[in-house]
């Protein structure tokens, strides 16, 4: 016998739950790409910020030597970068920053020279003696290079150095110095082709941010290579 009551349909499966568990992780997941992502770009530009703040620095407190770090040289004769460097590094010891110039740097394959060398030739005939000069002739990169002068200047009981490079490599050289042992500072060139055009410049911070970063990263030297005429 049919009852009077209308059949009534078997309730459909309740899926709402899961849908709204994936929706949850998804939208955390986005939260913490987006969160990564932002720190990222802080980062970057607060090292960026760094590179660019410290590029403005000249220090001139005594010191016991200036270092001079190595650039292209060719045949003996320093590239415009390197020559850069020497003549800030020059105008430092007759100021009486320091007692000695230390020029650092090895050479590449098929070189006559080395970097430490040809800069030391390069100060040799600004006049400086040839005793208040020493070529550490070793160093393929920024980090080896610092290293290879800790360890000279601690053989000749130095401990303090005023490091001569470009504007926007002053930041990275001043952090492996002291990260090497070196109560070290400041006075970068403000001359050669790192200074000379707007682009060159912004080039130059990028290339540093980037190679500040993998170094507090990896503790390795990442050293990229100009774009402005050498």
């Amino acid at each position: 016998m049919r009852s009077g009551y209308p059949r009534t349909a078997a309730p459909a499966p309740d899926d709402s739950r899961p849908r709204g568990l994936a929706s949850t992780i998804s939208r955390w997941l986005g939260r913490l790409i987006a969160g990564a992502v932002l720190m990222g770009l802080v980062l970057v530009a607060g090292t960026a910020f760094r590179v660019w703040q410290v590029a403005r620095i000249d220090d001139y407190t005594p010191a016991d030597a200036i270092v001079v770090l190595g650039a292209a040289q060719y045949s003996g004769t320093p590239s415009s970068v390197f020559e850069a460097r020497l003549y800030q590094a020059w105008r430092l010891y007759e100021a009486g920053v320091a007692p000695r110039v230390i020029t650092v740097g090895g050479k590449q394959e098929g070189d006559l020279y080395t970097e430490a060398a040809s800069g030391k030739r390069y100060l040799e005939d600004k006049g400086v003696p040839s005793a208040d000069i020493l070529a550490v002739e070793t160093g393929s990169d920024t980090l080896r290079s610092v290293e290879a002068v800790a360890t000279a200047m601690r053989a000749r009981d130095m401990s303090s150095a005023v490091l001569v490079s470009d504007p926007w490599h002053s930041l990275r050289t001043r952090t492996m110095a002291r990260d090497a042992g070196l109560d070290a500072w400041t006075a970068p060139t403000r001359t050669g082709p790192a200074v000379y055009t707007r682009e060159s410049q912004f080039h130059g911070i990028a290339r540093e941010t980037g190679a500040l970063l993998w170094y507090q990263l990896t503790h390795f030297s990442a050293d990229f290579s100009y774009t402005a005429g050498q």
